[in-house]
């Protein structure tokens, strides 16, 4: 992947950018071949707007407010499960890991690789309205 970030327009419509980063500690989001699912929630808690929502099977469902304590905890949470992941010793990590598989590269594969990017050209404009 590229870039492993989302970006879209807030869904409660008031037009600010949203940014999700995909990483361990952040969002994933999953394709199941028709729909789109972000998870988990989005808060936009540094926004005027403060909307919080999930995105699930390409429809967004309101989750509600969170009070300034709930957003602190997350904070706090957030801030505790980025430093415990980025502060794992590398060490015991083999310097070269294989492949599970040999790629195959002939001519049929290569265009099946390709395909994936119509799908994220229609995630992009889905995601960015």
């Amino acid at each position: 992947m590229d870039y492993a970030t989302a970006v879209h327009s807030c869904c409660c419509g008031c037009g600010d950018r949203v940014v999700t980063p995909f990483t361990p500690t952040d969002w994933r989001m999953t394709f199941d071949g028709e729909s789109i699912s972000l998870k988990p929630s989005v808060g936009n808690w540094n926004q005027k707007c403060r909307s919080h929502y999930v995105i699930q099977h390409s429809r967004v469902l309101e989750a509600g407010p969170w009070s300034e304590a709930q957003v602190e905890a997350e904070r706090r949470r957030d801030k505790k499960a980025k430093a415990a992941h980025y502060s794992k010793p590398r060490s015991d990590q083999p310097e070269a890991t294989l492949p599970a598989e040999e790629p195959v590269t002939n001519t049929a594969t290569q265009a099946k690789a390709r395909h994936p990017l119509s799908l994220w050209l229609r995630l992009k404009s889905w995601l960015t309205g």
